[in-house]
């Protein structure tokens, strides 16, 4: 565990990355732009800030899911979020988005509001069902954490199942159209997605840093957190609703991510420590350095097209994923 005063020389230095980040990173991509010269920086600007905020709030929700589960490996979307939004999403460019005008539905035709945001809409709807159905499959006041993670785990596995069976139903066009929404990304960011989203991931970092205290006592077990007069089933499910919210926000806005809730919890964790009062600052900057890095990424390492971020994350996450199950057997040796 670093002092004091490494870590505040650290976070010092996480936050000038991501001042970095914010007006370098627009600059590259097929074509090198110059701030205040092209229209093009600009609309990378707002994919960049994008990137940051939703990179920050996803390797937030990993870091809230690990605490609350007591478990490495429990990451958003081990909890069905991915799967449910991709669900809402699907059914969103199925039956709004290419229906035209109209939908019909058992003989009834529905006026559809083109203007509206059907796909997001439908992407916040499902991650928000999804993670409600594993509460109320998986939580009770006796019910143990597994319990719940097994619940997500069956949740992830349906919710898949359906958005494969209306990929084989849709015309090819659609079908297409909803694998590339499930691969994340924010390259189609517009200014509207981060200004929606940036209150929601500020208000979710300050409310984890005022119950830091609380999180550093849920790890150490629930008999524990009783002892000292927590309770433990309200807590969890104050925080469960919240991170689902704010998750539910994210992957509206840039589909879903992975990796990123499980990678950098991991790695603030070997930079400072268990003290949830420095993770939570520094897996809210690194998430978001992390996911506009891969972002860039994207746009250069395959010119002259690109990679969706949520490609370069799996990419990087997965090795990283092996390690963890590797470093997990050898202390259990």
């Amino acid at each position: 565990m670093i002092s004091a005063g490494k870590y505040r020389a650290f976070l010092l230095f996480l936050f000038l990355a991501v001042i970095f980040c914010l007006f370098a990173l627009p600059m590259f991509g097929k074509t090198f732009y110059l701030p205040f010269r092209s229209p093009m920086y600009y609309l990378r600007f707002d994919r960049t800030v994008l990137a940051l905020l939703a990179g920050g709030g996803l390797a937030l929700g990993g870091l809230v899911f690990q605490a609350l589960f007591r478990n490495p490996l429990a990451t958003p979307y081990t909890l069905g979020v991915a799967s449910g939004a991709s669900l809402g999403a699907a059914i969103a460019l199925k039956f709004f988005v290419s229906a035209g005008s109209t939908l019909t539905l058992f003989g009834i035709s529905i006026g559809i509001t083109a203007e509206l945001p059907w796909v997001s809409l439908g992407a916040f709807t499902g991650a928000a069902l999804s993670m409600l159905l594993v509460y109320l499959l998986g939580s009770s006041r006796d019910s143990s954490s597994n319990q719940m993670l097994l619940a997500g785990v069956a949740v992830n596995f349906f919710f898949a199942g359906l958005i494969v069976l209306i990929q084989y139903l849709s015309a090819r066009h659609d079908a297409l159209q909803i694998l590339r929404w499930t691969m994340g990304g924010v390259q189609n960011a517009q200014r509207s997605d981060w200004i929606f989203l940036a209150p929601i991931v500020f208000a979710f970092f300050l409310f984890l840093l005022f119950l830091s205290r609380e999180l550093n006592i849920i790890v150490t077990g629930n008999s524990r957190a009783q002892s000292l007069g927590i309770d433990m089933f309200r807590l969890r499910n104050i925080l469960f609703f919240s991170v689902t919210l704010m998750l539910g926000a994210a992957v509206a806005v840039c589909g879903p991510i992975g990796f990123v809730g499980l990678v950098v919890p991991h790695i603030a964790r070997l930079l400072v420590g268990a003290n949830h009062q420095r993770l939570v600052p520094v897996s809210f900057l690194g998430g978001g350095i992390f996911l506009a890095v891969c972002d860039t990424l994207g746009r250069i390492a395959v010119y002259p097209t690109e990679l969706p971020v949520g490609i370069i994350t799996g990419l990087l996450g997965g090795p990283f994923f092996l390690w963890l199950l590797l470093r997990a057997e050898q202390r259990l040796g």
